[in-house]
């Protein structure tokens, strides 16, 4: 896979996950800087939107869309991973009126990025990606989107739940 950021070439760090893994736990931090696992959403179907910074038009956009396309189905969880502090992720949260968005912070360490193959080596920035795991933490879907200024294929996210 060839990714680009703005249109220029970037390098992509560890191993990208693929439909039929089973996802590997995290640690991450939440707004309040105390740690959470994936285990914390056990039973449940996990979105993990993964993007560069909240602080973007683009990763603005797709946090708000997949929250709002999932808030009716109690058993789907959003959680938007991205590098940004949690101090600027609470920020986000309260600015978007979204308070109970799920926004979690891979900064602390590269354990998450490189796990899910997202790492933006020459940014240190998380690649804008989508992993749909299934109530087992199994992956069911995958989407590395390959511009990162691109947005993802919101649809095909949505029907695959529907």
């Amino acid at each position: 896979m060839k990714f680009t950021f703005g249109g220029i070439p970037i390098t992509v760090l560890g191993k990208r996950v693929e439909v039929g893994d089973q996802a590997k736990d995290f640690t991450l931090l939440k707004n309040d800087m105390s740690t959470v696992t994936l285990k914390e959403y056990d039973g449940k179907i996990k979105v993990l939107n993964i993007v560069p910074s909240l602080d973007t038009g683009v990763c603005d956009t797709q946090t708000r869309r997949f929250n709002a396309d999932f808030k009716e189905r109690e058993d789907v969880v959003v959680i938007t991973v991205s590098n940004d502090l949690p101090f600027a992720q609470a920020r986000w949260c309260g600015n978007a009126g979204l308070p109970n968005a799920i926004t979690l912070s891979a900064h602390r360490d590269e354990a998450f990025a490189t796990d899910y193959g997202v790492l933006i080596k020459e940014f240190r920035l998380l690649s804008r990606t989508v992993i749909v795991l299934d109530k087992n933490n199994k992956v069911t879907y995958v989407e590395y989107v390959l511009e990162g200024t691109n947005h993802p294929n919101y649809k095909a996210v949505f029907e695959h739940l529907s």
